[in-house]
């Protein structure tokens, strides 16, 4: 099969242009030998050649012989083939990846021009057809740009929702501070829930990271590409509450949109609706929740056509709502149907030991979103905002912290300033921090601890050290962890 030179070669001296030619079909030989198939086609993408490897992957690709392959476009014959490109462009695709009903290959593609320059078909090369033994380095950064690249589109197409007015889960489980044992059952439940299309119950007091866990739901679960719309019953009133969930129609009543106005859950359709303080919704919008969640579908104010939706709900109370159906300001059904999965978020004062990595938490995004240096809590501070009893929960060690951080002019947060905050905060009682432990053990206590399991006997040795660094570096936790080559969240660890 003879090759063509490019015309740029036109003018060089007659052995020279020999040479080349010779070349050509020197290389064309390698590759019909040497590869694992080869394919010609001409100038309008037909195929007009295959060489003998390449017919091997004729009954894959559909065809029961070369003769009902050759003459057929090969964007008909091949999958994601990109021969058309390089007739197109005249370029080469030197390395390229090509996925189809044959396999998975590593291909080049070269143009053929005539004497004058002009492409007059392609040369299809594959060079590999068991990639993943022979190129694992080439195909696993391939995968990473692949994914990366989906990642960034995932992220453009949440913007572009974004822009429309949708909101996207801002949260993920890590968002939810805790290790201790309340919490990383809550988290365990919630990556369970997160995974079926059943109504989830978030129950719990008023700042305790209901909305926050209802993110992170939403960001774990199959919807996460889709929107998630929240609405505070709460804050809407309850004559607008209606046309916020079901929309209304074009003309409606006197004053109505023109264009009508979506409700929240066609805004939500493909994602997660949100519906937070649902304790507090009127029972006469009940009875139409309660047919929209049986049902799946919702029927505009003003309309007569009933519209389907495909969204996940997600509904929060700081009420108990046991009550409010027993006092018959809930409906029964609708707390049964939302009850499916109700998931508990724990109150702060149930899990103490988390409060000092919430601090650290707290503290550094307070002072990165207002441009003040981090707070240095002591451990006398750390210890009294740990034994409190905290009645708002984390919005109100927030709250305090912010406080904190304001009022600060040293950057080093003591016992006194955290008790003075407190007190202005309205908190009736106080509760007294505990004691420091001691330094070094007395040899009764000494050999006490000895007796004790290996891991109890790590976390006192732990403690005093700790105390020990905090007393000579006078209560600077930074300087305290730099001192025994530790981080602060570990040293609030050994704190707490």
């Amino acid at each position: 099969m003879p090759l063509s030179v490019d015309s740029d070669f036109a003018g060089l001296p007659k052995d020279a242009q020999s040479i080349l030619n010779l070349a050509a079909k020197s290389l064309f030989d390698v590759f019909a030998h040497a590869s694992e198939g080869m394919l010609l086609v001409n100038r309008s993408g037909r195929v007009v050649w295959i060489n003998d490897q390449y017919r091997r992957y004729l009954p894959a690709l559909g065809f029961a012989n070369e003769q009902a392959f050759v003459g057929q476009p090969v964007a008909e014959v091949i999958q994601n083939t990109q021969m058309q490109r390089v007739l197109e462009t005249g370029k080469p695709i030197l390395i390229d990846l090509l996925t189809n009903k044959a396999g998975t290959f590593v291909v080049s593609r070269f143009p053929l021009r005539d004497d004058v320059g002009q492409v007059i078909g392609a040369l299809g090369v594959v060079l590999f057809d068991q990639p993943q033994s022979n190129l694992q380095p080439f195909l696993a950064k391939f995968s990473l740009m692949q994914r990366e690249l989906d990642e960034a589109r995932d992220a453009l197409a949440a913007q572009k929702r974004s822009g429309l007015g949708l909101r996207q889960a801002r949260h993920s489980f890590a968002s939810f501070i805790g290790t201790s044992a309340p919490v990383v059952e809550l988290k365990r439940q919630a990556r369970r829930a997160a995974q079926s299309s059943s109504p989830v119950l978030l129950l719990g007091e008023t700042g305790t990271g209901k909305e926050l866990l209802a993110h992170a739901i939403h960001a774990a679960s199959p919807r996460a590409k889709g929107p998630l719309v929240s609405v505070n019953i709460a804050a809407v009133p309850e004559t607008l509450l209606e046309a916020e969930f079901f929309g209304v129609a074009p003309g409606a009543y006197t004053g109505a949109d023109r264009k009508g106005r979506e409700g929240k859950f066609r805004l939500a359709d493909g994602g997660t609706l949100f519906l937070d303080e649902i304790g507090d919704m009127p029972l006469g919008l009940q009875a139409k929740l309660l047919r929209a969640l049986q049902e799946g579908e919702i029927e505009p104010l003003g309309s007569n056509r009933l519209l389907p939706f495909d969204a996940r709900v997600i509904a929060a109370t700081s009420h108990d709502l046991a009550k409010l159906v027993h006092e018959g300001r809930f409906r029964e059904d609708l707390y049964y149907r939302l009850n499916a999965l109700p998931l508990r978020a724990p109150a702060l004062r149930d899990r103490a030991s988390d409060i000092p990595a919430l601090i650290e938490v707290l503290a550094e995004d307070l002072a990165l979103s207002s441009g003040l240096q981090h707070p240095e809590f002591s451990a006398q501070a750390i210890a009294l905002l740990s034994v409190q009893n905290w009645r708002g929960n984390v919005r109100e060690l927030r709250n305090v912290i912010e406080q904190l951080l304001l009022r600060s002019d040293t950057g080093l947060l003591d016992a006194p300033e955290v008790e003075g905050v407190l007190r202005e905060s309205g908190l009736s009682q106080i509760t007294p921090a505990p004691l420091a432990a001691p330094v070094a053990p007395n040899q009764a206590a000494g050999a006490q601890l000895l007796l004790s399991p290996l891991s109890q006997q790590v976390q006192a040795l732990e403690r005093m050290a700790v105390a020990a660094a905090l007393q000579s570096t006078q209560g600077n936790k930074f300087a305290a962890a730099k001192l025994l080559g530790v981080s602060r969240s570990k040293l609030y660890q050994c704190l707490s």
